[in-house]
């Protein structure tokens, strides 16, 4: 694409003449341009890397082992729940182990620490 220069003030005046519906789209996507301009792009592999790391138990899933979480707690869980609270515990802690494999590999990439990383993403260690 060939390059112009063209002084800021004829590049008002160019705006100005534009139609309504046109000049909307046009600021909207000098915005869109700044913006992206000002944020720096990720690798593919961070995009992965994020969207493991927000990878977890379906929202049924969670919502089934708190609710089993507190027929334990009250002494009413039967045998087949109890089964199904191992399996539901065991998947969670899975994609927590992934979970933390790709922060680690995420700080690893940015030359950071893994508190760092937290940080920037602001994740807060889990309340023992």
């Amino acid at each position: 694409m060939p390059t112009i220069q063209i002084e800021s003030d004829q590049l008002l005046n160019a705006a100005l003449q534009m139609p309504e519906e046109e000049f909307q789209r046009f600021v909207t996507r000098l915005f869109t341009l700044k913006a992206h301009e000002r944020t720096p792009a990720l690798s593919e592999r961070e995009s992965e890397l994020l969207t493991g790391i927000n990878q977890g138990l379906s929202s049924a899933d969670a919502r089934r082992m708190k609710e089993l979480i507190g027929k334990r707690q009250s002494f009413t869980l039967t045998e087949n729940e109890l089964q199904e609270l191992t399996r539901l515990t065991d998947e969670s802690e899975r994609l927590n182990v992934e979970r933390l494999k790709h922060l680690l590999e995420l700080a690893q990439l940015r030359g950071v620490t893994l508190d760092e990383v937290m940080n920037q993403l602001h994740i807060r260690p889990a309340a023992l």
